[in-house]
């Protein structure tokens, strides 16, 4: 989340950051944008906390960023249908997570449950999920929804365990 500053990406997903990219991304600018803050959120959570044998939103088991893969090229094919939503991204102005995810319909109500459950480590660093991650949609929606822990300036990473782990 830009808006809480817990990465440096400050107007990368805004209009600003669209007209930046655009020039060399014409058609698939959203796209670019989106991949540019998901590798500086990726270096950013590892920086915070990283832990060993776990997962994080940014660093999943090679066939879920496989799978991901498979769907972003078809993704880039439909370009133009995710127009609306990544204007809708730009307008955002909530800084509370679960408010902007609710606002997309990308969380459920169980989603929302699971979330009431989430807790902050003790340091402050890290979410940790009670279960391992078993590759659910559920799973995604927990590692993302977890970054609410967080405050606005205080990244908290949220990660679940690997069974092998």
């Amino acid at each position: 989340m830009d808006l809480a500053k817990w990465w440096n990406t400050r107007g990368q997903l805004s209009r600003l950051g669209s007209a930046a990219v655009r020039r060399g991304f014409p058609r698939t600018h959203y796209f670019a944008q989106a991949r540019s803050v998901f590798a500086v959120a990726g270096f950013r959570c590892r920086e915070v906390f990283d832990p060993p044998q776990s997962v994080t939103l940014w660093q999943l088991p090679e066939a879920v960023e496989e799978e991901f893969e498979t769907h972003w090229e078809r993704w880039l094919d439909q370009a133009d249908e995710w127009k609306p939503l990544f204007l809708e991204l730009e307008a955002l102005k909530a800084t509370e997570l679960k408010t902007a995810l609710q606002s997309f319909d990308l969380i459920t109500d169980e989603d929302s449950e699971r979330f009431s459950r989430l807790r902050r480590s003790a340091e402050g660093r890290a979410v940790p999920l009670p279960a391992s991650f078993a590759d659910t949609n559920q799973d995604i929606a927990s590692l993302a929804l977890g970054f609410a822990c967080g405050e606005p300036g205080a990244l908290a990473v949220p990660y679940a365990r690997l069974d092998n782990a």
